[in-house]
């Protein structure tokens, strides 16, 4: 049997190791792509490195692109990341730490990797039930962009299929911890904060970090992450 190659968009949160996880269950041989986009929270690198190892992935690549340059986003700027939000607000509207176009970028960096991987498989997490609010989470845009990578590149044109693989996508964050803790995920090598110290300590109080927490509360279980207001 051939290898089959995926490339995972890895950041090491939550929902990326649970997609990185999941390629590998499912027999593929995992191609990581980290961003060092930019981000203030410079951690969930870190994370993502720890993942990468752990998982024993083929290969592990942290790009860098300065999305930072462009502003625009609480995530590579200076304004407020939203704290102590409820739920009912965290899913209503785009927030600030919305990335201009940023899944669109990750997306189409992770197509010419695995073009010249001569893979067509690709994972991302993203996810439309617990999420806050992004556009480019949404399967309209995931379906939009498989059409664009079959259209536009050689192995598209040469009658391969490109897949955007997105097996989170109508899960809870309930149901994606429930998943990972069957596949033996340690997930207190990961950091889903917006906001984490160097050291890589949750704050405890972004929309990513309530959105897990609630998680973990659903599943019975503690979050292993250390939170600097535990």
């Amino acid at each position: 049997m051939p290898e089959r190659r995926a490339v995972v968009l890895l950041s090491g949160g939550l929902d990326s190791s649970t997609i990185a996880a999941i390629a590998k269950s499912q027999g593929f041989s995992v191609f990581a792509l980290s961003f060092d986009y930019g981000q203030t929270h410079k951690a969930e690198l870190q994370a993502a490195s720890r993942v990468a190892d752990t998982l024993k992935v083929a290969r592990h690549i942290v790009l860098r692109i300065d999305l930072s340059t462009f502003g625009g986003s609480a995530l590579t700027g200076d304004s407020a990341i939203p704290k102590h939000r409820s739920i009912a607000e965290i899913g209503n509207g785009i927030p600030p730490t919305y990335v201009p176009a940023r899944n669109t970028v990750f997306l189409s960096l992770a197509l010419a990797w695995a073009e010249s991987l001569q893979a067509t498989d690709i994972f991302i997490g993203v996810n439309a039930l617990d999420y806050s609010g992004y556009p480019d989470c949404r399967l309209e845009f995931i379906h939009a962009f498989e059409t664009m990578a079959n259209l536009g590149t050689r192995i598209g044109a040469e009658g391969q299929q490109v897949k955007i693989h997105t097996p989170l996508i109508s899960m809870t964050k309930a149901e994606i911890i429930r998943t990972g803790l069957k596949l033996g995920i340690d997930y207190g090598m990961t950091i889903t904060c917006y906001d984490s110290s160097d050291e890589g300590e949750a704050c405890g109080a972004c929309d990513a970090c309530l959105l897990r927490l609630k998680g973990f509360a659903e599943n019975s279980a503690a979050d292993p992450v250390k939170y600097r207001n535990a």
